[in-house]
């Protein structure tokens, strides 16, 4: 059974969107971030690639990650923010660790695509 299965399917995953970007715009450090986004269009992507990234066999078909997030010029420090609330929601969803940890592993390599080269160094 995929994580996307064992979490509950499209219903948890949109209970968890709404629930992670509920987070990250109420986060000092990162609401620059979202100013003049669409966030119902944010959801719609973040739904299609969480479920893309935890087993939902349905393809996530936006754009990489890499070009998604190259002009934000996102900090690494800001990054990890954005998992720790990842982390918070599914929790509080009742999401298991375990699982948590498998899509952590899962997500963990999309630092590199997300995080802009010249900043990794810098703090929040």
């Amino acid at each position: 059974m995929s994580l996307f299965d064992q979490i509950g399917g499209p219903s948890a995953v949109t209970a968890a969107v709404d629930d992670f970007c509920r987070r990250l715009i109420s986060d000092p450090a990162l609401t620059p971030y979202f100013d003049g986004v669409d966030m119902r269009q944010l959801k719609a992507h973040q739904r299609s690639f969480i479920a893309a990234a935890i087993g939902d066999p349905e393809p996530h078909l936006g754009r990489s990650m890499r070009e998604s997030h190259a002009q934000l010029k996102i900090q690494a420090a800001h990054f990890d923010r954005v998992v720790d609330h990842l982390v918070e929601t599914l929790s509080d969803l009742a999401v298991s660790g375990a699982i948590i940890d498998q899509i952590g592993i899962n997500l963990a390599p999309l630092k590199v695509e997300v995080v802009a080269p010249d900043t990794t160094a810098q703090a929040s």
